[in-house]
């Protein structure tokens, strides 16, 4: 059992070093909108989505909540923090319109939370209770957050090129699922599992597609749209 635990926390932490890794992914867009002062065509959407899913994912991993889940608040309690800055620069350099969408959209989230930690704690004595109704929330987030990569596998098709598709991306993703995959295993937990398992088959496909078409893409203005398939591809994954 010991050895197990030990395996466990390996396992863990090395999911915390890949995580860590996809979390700092915009850190070359943050750079660019502080130097640009503007946020010129960047969304903030999947920045204040990865907020929500990082605190959702550090409350499932309380004590109170899911035992034993320590590595589960360090990585995502890190995110958490890391996209709030990201969020946070978007507000300052944004014309009143997004900044507006944000503030609506942080405050629902807060709101939104404040709503499941609530009912979570007042109406659900047990951890297995508690644990089975964020898992279920966490699990249904990450879904969502999971399918925002087929918009860019679409257009992958449409077009035969992977310019859109940063390997980087792809190939972080898939280790990331299945290094969680792994750790959900080793002591089994379904709300850890099925998310990352999706995630795995997710980044496999993005991985075959780049395969498949990088010797049909076209890597001229490799520059520009680089930058493009940044802004537009960029996979946000809190990742338990």
């Amino acid at each position: 059992m010991t050895d197990s635990h030990t395996t466990r926390t390996i396992v863990g932490i090395i999911g915390n070093m890949i995580s860590f890794g996809l979390f700092c992914a915009p850190i070359p867009t943050m750079v660019k909108i502080w130097k640009m002062k503007s946020v010129s065509e960047f969304k903030p959407d999947p920045y204040v989505a990865t907020v929500l899913n990082c605190m959702m994912w550090t409350f499932y991993g309380l004590p109170f909540v899911q035992p034993d889940s320590l590595l589960v608040i360090t990585i995502n309690g890190t995110g958490l923090f890391m996209e709030l800055v990201y969020v946070t620069i978007f507000f300052i350099f944004a014309a009143s319109p997004i900044r507006r969408k944000i503030t609506i959209a942080m405050m629902i989230e807060v709101i939104f939370m404040a709503v499941v930690i609530f009912c979570t704690l007042y109406f659900l004595p047990t951890t297995k209770q508690r644990s089975m109704l964020i898992g279920i929330l966490c699990i249904v987030f990450n879904v969502i957050m999971y399918a925002s990569p087929l918009t860019v596998m679409k257009l992958v098709i449409k077009t035969k090129s992977v310019k859109y598709m940063p390997l980087f991306l792809s190939l972080a993703s898939f280790m990331n699922g299945v290094v969680w995959v792994i750790y959900a295993c080793l002591k089994f937990d379904p709300y850890i599992l099925i998310p990352n398992g999706l995630g795995s088959i997710s980044g496999i496909v993005q991985l075959i597609l780049y395969a498949t078409y990088y010797k049909t893409t076209n890597w001229n203005d490799e520059d520009d749209d680089k930058q493009k398939g940044y802004s537009n591809a960029e996979i946000e994954l809190g990742r338990a």
